[in-house]
């Protein structure tokens, strides 16, 4: 009876299952504080990112949604920033007045 009991722990005195639940904890964590900062970073919500990545195999389904939305949201701030430093250059070669810089500046924005 007692040799079933030391078969089903590792050489930790830990269940072998706990330590890999533990590791597969430790691993979403990991990831979860990562992309917590990398969407804090982007002006997202870093909490609720972290959130979701560390529930455990619904995480990894939820790592796929960040990438996605996060390739966007760059390609989009990459445009916006483009769009402005084309626009400046033209107000600096005196092609547009201060006036129809700033509105399309704000356009820009919106």
């Amino acid at each position: 009876m007692m040799d079933d009991w030391y078969h089903m722990m590792d050489w930790w005195g830990v269940p072998a299952m706990g330590f890999w639940t533990l590791g597969i904890w430790a691993v979403f964590l990991i990831i979860g504080i990562i992309v917590y900062r990398d969407a804090q970073e982007r002006n997202m919500n870093g909490l609720l990112w972290f959130v979701l990545i560390i529930i455990p195999w619904l995480g990894i389904l939820f790592i796929l949604i960040y990438l996605v939305i996060r390739e966007d949201i760059n390609k989009q701030d990459s445009n916006h920033k483009r769009a402005e430093e084309i626009l400046a250059e033209r107000y600096a070669k005196g092609e547009i007045t201060k006036e129809k810089y700033k509105k399309m500046k704000k356009d820009i924005k919106k």
